[in-house]
């Protein structure tokens, strides 16, 4: 999960407030030493972590907090809103050329993920109609230019490249050229990952940027090099004037330090997170919606974006047909479980339903390996008994578990769980209907 340590952390101290029916200034002071080490162990700039506590505590012993009678609550919400103001207040979204093409000159150090994050960059903007070009500007890693080549066309997105054997400089150039003459409104460069204490690099790459003159210099960072990364951003700040970051490696960060610092140090806002290994896992990076997630209370807004890009209403629909008919079968079942797949890991799914904090999740029983699971379970069975679950006897057990690497108890506890599911849905389904309510959409569930 997505801050795990640094979300539970921070919820253990607030959450002693919130019983509390009035606060001393001990109180706060209490709280805020475990915010603090908190947000120390989790890697955050020493001088963020100052200034936080500085404003928070300035606001929890004001009158407003003291004189409510919910002080504790309060407390949090000024925590949230200090939190989403230190990640930078609201997204900052890309700045697009009034005229195109919009040139994105993408930088970073070695093994940061930039090649894959231009490719995801290139996938996200043609979902939203435009029409990108990669420019393949990275000569010295071995098989680099083949890389973006086999993103670039799992992204349905051409590239742009003259080899290895000519000057990174040049090629942004007739990239460029290339790039006016075909029609593409929006052209990202791909260059080496480089130290930023290699001056000859950093100079070839000061040289790229007055030569296509970007209007958006994006610093793709690894989320999990903490406190490093806000030095390696003030770096190439200074040389190359970056627009926004772009962190990768989120999911699997469960400290925090550098997308709590980057913004407050070097004044530049995150504009996009990686999330997952997969083209569709590039987020724009929501300040409140995180602060949110980090304090337990969720991200309720995304989740609904997800469910809307990755759920098809019309099945839906269909499907709460057959579910107030009881016709539900295992090939709905089947079908729901694949439109859940395409939300996202189940973790980072949970983690945006509020109070579905890191302990919660600590209990969930189902994790993608399960999913995967029941997927073979019920391809093993035939037609016929995807539709009547009910001439599923003994014999047929035993065929199925053979044909899907799995236990006759597996099996039997699906068949169990599927029985249970189709009565609860019927009753929820049921009990709709008599408060006369009706949804737009349905939704997935295991």
């Amino acid at each position: 999960m997505v801050f795990e340590s640094l979300s539970e952390k921070l919820q253990n101290a607030l959450g002693k407030l919130k019983g509390k029916g009035k606060l001393s200034e001990k109180d706060v002071d209490l709280a805020m030493r475990e915010v603090r080490l908190a947000l120390l162990e989790a890697d955050v700039n020493f001088k963020v972590v100052k200034n936080f506590i500085r404003d928070v505590k300035e606001r929890a012993i004001g009158d407003e907090v003291m004189q409510s009678l919910t002080p504790g609550q309060h407390v949090i919400k000024i925590v949230n809103e200090e939190l989403t103001k230190l990640m930078g207040d609201k997204e900052s979204k890309i700045n697009f050329a009034s005229s195109p093409p919009t040139v994105i000159l993408m930088c970073g150090l070695q093994g940061a993920g930039k090649t894959t994050t231009t490719g995801k960059l290139a996938f996200n903007l043609k979902k939203q109609n435009k029409r990108p070009l990669l420019v393949a500007c990275d000569i010295y890693r071995p098989a680099a230019i083949k890389q973006l080549e086999v993103v670039g066309e799992k992204a349905g997105v051409p590239v742009f490249s003259m080899g290895n054997k000519h000057n990174p400089v040049d090629i942004a150039k007739a990239a460029l050229e290339h790039g006016k003459k075909h029609g593409n409104d929006v052209i990202i460069v791909d260059t080496a990952g480089r130290l930023h204490i290699d001056e000859d690099l950093m100079k070839e790459i000061e040289e790229i940027h007055e030569a296509v003159n970007p209007n958006e210099v994006l610093l793709v960072l690894d989320a999990m090099t903490g406190q490093d990364a806000v030095n390696v951003a003030s770096s190439f700040d200074n040389r190359l004037g970056i627009s926004g970051v772009v962190l990768t490696k989120l999911d699997g960060d469960a400290r925090g330090g550098a997308a709590l610092s980057i913004r407050a140090v070097t004044d530049k806002p995150i504009k996009f997170v990686g999330m997952g290994e997969k083209l569709d896992q590039l987020e724009s990076f929501h300040p409140d919606r995180m602060a949110s997630r980090i304090l337990g209370m969720g991200d309720v807004l995304s989740l609904i974006e997800k469910a809307q890009s990755s759920i098809d209403a019309e099945k839906a629909v269909e499907l709460e047909k057959k579910i107030r008919t009881a016709q539900f079968t295992f090939d709905d079942f089947l079908d729901q479980l694949e439109q859940m797949k395409n939300l996202g890991p189940l973790d980072q799914i949970m983690g945006m339903i509020p109070g579905m904090n890191s302990k919660a999740l600590k209990g969930l029983d189902v994790s993608d390996k399960d999913i995967l699971r029941i997927e073979a379970i019920i391809k093993s069975m035939t037609k016929k008994e995807r539709q009547m679950p009910e001439i599923i006897d003994s014999s047929r057990r035993k065929r199925i578990s053979a044909g899907s690497g799995t236990s006759v108890q597996e099996v039997n506890k699906l068949l169990k769980q599927f029985r249970e599911t189709k009565k609860m849905m019927k009753k929820l389904a049921d009990m709709e209907k008599s408060m006369k309510k009706k949804g737009k959409f349905g939704f997935p569930f295991f």
